[in-house]
């Protein structure tokens, strides 16, 4: 089946579920307040497009490829980056609501997350080197042998991470985020001195 090419187009308004996006590459697209949750994206290619303010939401993206893709305002609940084509994979997201996402194993360095709600995410086994988490919250997400090597987390709060199962080398945190460091040790920080 022959895929489509779409190029320097906008793409607004438009509820995705009723009339399914056409299959094929998309090259510096724009999709503004568009409703693409549960859509089956499996395949396709996005190329130095934006999503602004659409709904992405258990959106099925198995090898689907996202190359200087940005995402901002967007809900995008329960999608699993993981199944993605890694080959060029570069996106950043700013102010995005990315609960329970998954992002288990893949490479996504220097990826810049910036004011985004990362709720219960998995970011097991995952390359985050030198990605910057600005002003996020990231309660219940996971990292295990997770590479956060230059990863910069000083604006974010609400992570636990275990410095014995992730890599840490020149990681940046605050000091007023420290016990996010210490909670396995079961020990009182006393944040008032």
């Amino acid at each position: 089946m022959k895929q489509s090419y779409f190029s320097d187009q906008n793409f607004e308004n438009t509820d995705f579920a009723q009339q399914p996006l056409d299959k094929g590459e998309y090259e510096n697209c724009t999709f503004t307040n568009c409703n693409l949750e549960y859509a089956d994206l499996s395949g396709f290619n996005f190329n130095d497009c934006g999503f602004i303010g659409c709904n992405l939401s258990m959106a099925k993206i198995v090898s689907t490829a996202f190359r200087d893709v940005i995402f901002r305002e967007c809900k995008m609940f329960g999608l699993q980056f993981s199944d993605c084509n890694e080959f060029g994979m570069a996106f950043s997201f700013e102010g995005c609501l990315m609960n329970n996402c998954v992002f288990y194993k893949a490479t996504v360095r220097k990826t810049v997350f910036k004011n985004c709600i990362l709720h219960e995410v998995d970011f097991s086994e995952c390359n985050l080197s030198n990605s910057v988490f600005n002003t996020c919250d990231l309660s219940g997400a996971v990292f295990d042998n997770t590479n956060l090597e230059k990863a910069d987390f000083r604006t974010s709060v609400n992570y636990a991470i275990d410095p014995s199962q992730n890599r840490l080398k020149k990681t940046r945190f605050s000091l007023s985020e420290i016990y996010g460091l210490l909670y396995k040790f079961d020990i009182d920080i006393d944040k008032n001195s």
